[in-house]
C-alpha cells in the first residue's frame, strides 16, 4: 500500500482545526446521541450543529482514514459550509476558516 504524500499534511490541518475549535470554545465534552450521530443529511444539519458534526463525525472519520491508510477523499467543501455557519455568528472565525480552506485545497485534486 502506497501512502498518499498528502497524509501527514492533512493530519496537521485536522489538528489545527481541533486546536482552533478548542480555542474558540466550540469543543464540547457532551457526546451526541446515537440518533443524532446517525443522520443521513449532509453535515447532519437536521440533528447537529456544524461544530458538533466537525468534532464527532468529520474529525473521527478523517482520523480513521489516515490511521488505516484508506484513500483520502478527493473533494471537500467544508470551508464553504463553515463560512455559511460562522458568517451568521459573532466571533473571530478567520483562523478556523483558513484551516478549513487549506484542508479543502489539499484534498481537492490539482487542475
Amino acid at each position: 500500500m502506497v501512502m498518499d504524500s498528502r497524509t501527514s499534511e492533512v493530519a496537521g490541518y485536522l489538528l489545527l482545526i481541533e486546536q482552533e475549535m478548542r480555542t474558540q470554545g466550540l469543543w464540547s465534552d457532551r457526546v451526541p446521541t446515537e440518533h443524532d450521530l446517525s443522520s443521513l443529511e449532509p453535515f447532519s444539519v437536521d440533528r447537529l450543529d456544524f461544530e458538533e458534526w466537525v468534532q464527532w463525525i468529520f474529525l473521527p472519520k478523517m482520523k480513521v482514514i489516515i490511521e488505516q491508510g484508506h484513500p483520502l477523499p478527493n473533494v471537500s467543501g467544508i470551508r464553504y459550509m463553515a463560512e455559511h455557519v460562522f458568517g451568521q455568528r459573532r466571533g473571530s472565525w478567520k483562523p478556523l476558516l483558513k484551516h478549513f480552506e487549506s484542508f479543502d485545497l489539499l484534498i481537492s485534486p490539482s487542475s
